[in-house]
């Protein structure tokens, strides 16, 4: 036995005694990533209403399959939509970057294994599981990959920035102009930037193994900048979240006619 079920929990049979309403955390938290869940798997396979020009979704780009809808492909069509006679969805090439940076990020890792595995769903509350093995083993073992996710999702960060500069033309390529469709696109960029740059294997990463600050003023002023933002990061988790979804949302109604993209100029 370990964990709550160790030798040396107090023996009380109540799982807790708190009285307050613990689970809503956690049941918002399931049920916020749940729909998440449901509707990006919903777009990843959907295939279509991803690009308007000038304005990409955030899930299929940059678009790398041979079936991109003209215009959409930003760095070319190296893959070849039809694998084993099936017709793969191009948000699919790209998918593993993003989910795996958000997977395995620290503080979501602490939310999904609160709201899912109940490990534990709440603090002072016991959990169903009799054995704690953490993160040495298989499957979880994986989530120490999170380092190199986080230097995919940076180019991923980069791309669609660029996606956003793009956004400041119109639907004739024309530059000089600004839609609703550019501030969505500039707001998901710069959400994701944050996330990104408040996260702690960044601020690991600028200064986590320096010995001497004062030898390195640079990466020590960088890493007192990141480390102002790493307070924010579980809110820069929920923002950015809520972001790439509107930005898909966004481009996808665009592009179905659904709305009409209003330029200001």
């Amino acid at each position: 036995m370990s964990g709550v079920f160790s030798p040396t929990r107090a023996k009380i049979k109540e799982r807790t005694l708190r009285t307050d309403k613990w689970w809503l955390q956690p049941a918002i938290t399931f049920g916020v990533l749940f729909s998440f869940v449901i509707y990006a798997t919903f777009r990843a396979f959907e295939n279509k209403y991803y690009f308007a020009e000038p304005l990409v979704s955030p899930f299929y780009s940059p678009c790398l399959s041979t079936s991109c809808i003209e215009g959409s492909s930003l760095l070319g069509q190296p893959f070849n939509n039809e694998y084993f006679g099936i017709g793969i969805s191009p948000a699919l090439f790209i998918l593993i970057f993003p989910l795996g940076f958000r997977m395995t990020c620290y503080y979501y890792r602490k939310a999904y294994y609160r709201a899912f595995w109940m490990s534990p769903p709440a603090c002072a509350v016991a959990e169903p599981h009799t054995k704690y093995t953490g993160e040495t083993r298989a499957p979880l073992i994986l989530q120490n990959g999170h380092r190199w996710f986080f230097y995919f999702g940076l180019i991923f960060n980069v791309l669609l920035t660029y996606d956003a500069i793009l956004a400041f033309r119109d639907a004739e390529k024309h530059w000089g102009h600004m839609s609703v469709g550019t501030l969505v696109l500039l707001l998901n960029a710069t959400l994701l930037w944050l996330y990104s740059m408040s996260c702690h294997t960044c601020r690991h990463t600028l200064g986590g193994r320096l010995k001497h600050f004062s030898k390195h003023p640079v990466r020590y002023k960088l890493w007192s900048w990141v480390s102002v933002l790493n307070h924010k990061h579980p809110t820069f988790a929920w923002i950015s979240l809520f972001g790439v979804a509107f930005a898909d949302i966004y481009v996808r109604n665009v592009a179905s006619g659904a709305w009409t993209n209003f330029y200001f100029f």
